[in-house]
């Protein structure tokens, strides 16, 4: 059953929230123009997020980083949004978001796409070994 995901609630939000944007703004913008205003969605569901933090990436037993990715979100420090403004998801898509959680240590993503007629999006679920 889907409300037994993890974080199904809070998904569900972002992914209510997602839908308004698009539903608002529809296709064809660049990727900033939809994260400002999921923002701003997010700020009007009363979620708490952050935006595009930078996280170090280590690899190995290097003590120093070895570069740093910025996700689009993180929501409520539990859900990792990778948002995308592409006519298509392709794997590459998915590779990035599902990397994004191993850095950033969380379990819950949602890859979205608003550059498709139709919004879409993925959850992801990265298990922790």
């Amino acid at each position: 059953m889907k409300s037994d995901l993890k974080y199904h609630d809070l998904t569900e939000k972002i992914i209510g929230a997602s839908f308004e944007v698009h539903k608002f703004l529809g296709n064809g913008f660049q990727e900033v123009i939809y994260q400002r205003a999921l923002a701003y969605e997010f700020q009007k569901a009363e979620l708490t997020f952050e935006r595009e933090i930078d996280q170090q990436i280590f690899y190995r037993d290097l003590e120093q980083p070895i570069g740093t990715r910025r996700a689009d979100f993180v929501v409520d420090g539990k859900v990792l949004v990778e948002i995308k403004a592409v006519s298509d998801l392709e794997d590459v898509h998915m590779a990035q978001a599902l990397n994004y959680l191993k850095a950033y240590k969380l379990e819950v993503g949602l890859l979205i796409n608003f550059g498709s007629k139709s919004l879409e999006f993925k959850r992801l679920i990265l298990s922790k070994r």
